[in-house]
């Protein structure tokens, strides 16, 4: 419950905590703070196949906060409580959005989960964070069935996209009927862990992110700044979204920053360049997640072949990642959108989404010169502290051309791993935040990435452990033994790429391997190439030197 007046504390000045309804930070309270300015404007507008039911094709922020409160009092009527987790398994939606906020307002812990994991990966993070309700996709459910029973979790309420509902689940509407459209009374602090998302970290199995709300609120401002560049006012701010949202850290970023301005999110249910190009024209968009620079060149091309003339588009920015832009592209961009156009290239990851940004006109010269072949992610916004270290823990500013591990602090970090407390500490030593990426500072300050020190695998916007796609390969009965990387790819960013050596009486073909691998996990997982070899690279003691295999397989799918 919400704390009395009569509990006021006029007097301390330490160690408050802002919870009352009338002073708190809740990811809850995005919807219901518009309600008094802009009630009637759309919140989200959804692109077909992105809504279960008509009624939410086009949600104005008066509807999405009134359907949110319906999914927290239901929610509460079904016997959960404040800090009980509430697992999602879905795409992108307008229900699912709905039920997001819902979940927050409730004062629960929304843990969405990946559908493109593995099945014994979802059943561990399932016995992991003990939910006490599941939402599911209807089209998802076929590949969830089997971790949702090893694990004992029944969905509650499915998201009727491609299906009906699964078990004895209802469907939206059903959940949410008869429910009220009032605020529940519930306590809720900026520093409450509202989101759980998963990031696959260098072992086997994901680690838990804890997102607070305070985390989430920050990091909307911050790329609200850079989103809103160009718009006359915030609250025009039309942004489009295809990626995946749902369950990704890009909620934070691509969502959230729409709704702390008053603008309007235009969401498509999953990545497809036409559709993206239909809607930048019909629903005048203003910002784009673009994806990778790949998925932008998809995009540029769409926009391309229609009849739209560029003096009528309103894009005035698109953030990508992953890999840098090539200027030709952006210098195309801008010619399809009338030349009022801004490319942001970012480093972000799950515990620290604030990001660097790379302002391509901001630092025209050196993107210029360097940009594809170096990977400039520019300075930490401003609400983020950002150094690059040695292995001691130094700070590496001053010595330009030194790699050194990328280091965090600020109101915009995780609030640790979810019943990790060993990882927690490790990540969190010296007072900063880990990040596991290697960059380093050129002669100006800025910082170039270099390459993730641990190894993760950055595939077509998911995260990829080379230890599992490793695992499950030596597991073949003709392999002795098997080393994964990330190869430059145009499709996918990095494509996961297997190195083996075959056991001297071993017969295995590379399809074979590849199918033994899709077979176990998931498609983002799988080996999109295998390379034979008759030796690895080794350091002392055996550890096999990824850099070595990067550098010189490096134009391998040309």
């Amino acid at each position: 419950m919400s704390a009395s007046p009569d509990d006021l504390d006029v007097t301390s000045l330490r160690h408050r905590r802002a919870s009352h309804r009338w002073d708190r930070v809740s990811v809850g309270d995005f919807f219901e703070r518009l309600t008094w300015s802009f009630p009637d404007r759309e919140a989200i507008v959804a692109r077909p196949g992105a809504f279960a039911h008509p009624v939410h094709e086009r949600v104005t922020y008066r509807r999405a906060d009134e359907r949110a409160n319906q999914v927290a009092n239901a929610l509460a009527a079904r016997g959960l409580q404040p800090g009980d987790r509430v697992v999602m398994v879905c795409d992108n939606s307008v229900e699912a959005y709905l039920c997001k906020i819902g979940i927050a307002k409730a004062g629960m812990t929304c843990v969405p989960i990946n559908p493109m994991l593995a099945p014994d990966v979802i059943a561990h993070l399932l016995g992991l964070t003990e939910p006490g309700f599941a939402i599911v996709d209807a089209e998802l459910w076929p590949r969830m069935e089997a971790a949702f029973g090893r694990a004992g979790v029944a969905p509650g309420v499915t998201i009727t996209i491609g299906g009906g509902p699964v078990g004895d689940s209802t469907d939206f509407l059903g959940f949410v009927e008869g429910m009220p459209v009032t605020e529940p009374d519930v306590e809720i602090h900026g520093d409450d862990v509202w989101e759980i998302i998963f990031t696959t970290g260098t072992t086997a199995m994901p680690k838990g992110v804890m997102i607070t709300h305070t985390y989430s609120y920050f990091t909307a401002y911050s790329f609200a700044l850079t989103q809103t560049r160009g718009v006359p006012l915030e609250s025009d701010m039309r942004l489009c979204a295809f990626l995946p949202l749902i369950f990704h850290i890009a909620d934070q970023s691509f969502t959230f920053p729409v709704w702390v301005s008053g603008g309007t999110l235009v969401m498509g249910r999953r990545f497809d360049a036409a559709a993206v190009a239909a809607a930048i024209d019909e629903e005048r968009i203003t910002t784009l997640y673009g994806g990778s620079p790949a998925m932008l060149a998809d995009i540029a091309d769409a926009l391309e072949a229609r009849p739209t003339p560029p003096s009528e588009r309103r894009l005035r920015n698109a953030i990508y990642a992953w890999s840098a832009a090539p200027p030709a592209l952006i210098d195309r961009l801008k010619a399809l959108v009338g030349g009022e156009f801004l490319g942001v290239g970012i480093l972000g990851q799950t515990e620290a989404m604030s990001s660097h940004r790379f302002p391509t006109d901001q630092f025209e010269e050196i993107f210029r010169a360097t940009a594809p072949v170096q990977n400039y992610v520019g300075a930490p916004n401003p609400m983020l502290a950002a150094d690059v270290v040695d292995d001691e823990g130094r700070s590496l500013a001053g010595s330009p051309g030194v790699p050194g591990e990328v280091v965090y602090r600020g109101p915009v970090i995780t609030a640790g791993y979810y019943r990790d407390e060993a990882a927690t500490r490790e990540a969190f030593r010296g007072g900063w935040f880990h990040s596991g990426d290697t960059c380093a500072y050129d002669e100006h300050g800025l910082r170039i990435m270099l390459d993730r020190s641990k190894d993760i695998i950055k595939s077509g916007g998911e995260n990829v452990s080379s230890l599992r796609v490793e695992a499950v390969l030596n597991e073949h009965p003709a392999v002795s033994r098997a080393a994964v990387v990330g190869l430059p790819h145009d499709h996918w960013g990095e494509a996961v790429t297997a190195f083996v050596i075959l056991r001297p009486d071993g017969r295995a073909s590379a399809d074979e391997l590849m199918a033994w691998a899709r077979e176990r996990l998931a498609g983002f997982e799988s080996p999109k190439g295998v390379v034979f070899v008759d030796e690895l690279p080794l350091a002392v003691g055996g550890k096999i030197l990824k850099y070595k295999l990067r550098a010189e397989h490096a134009a391998h799918y040309g």
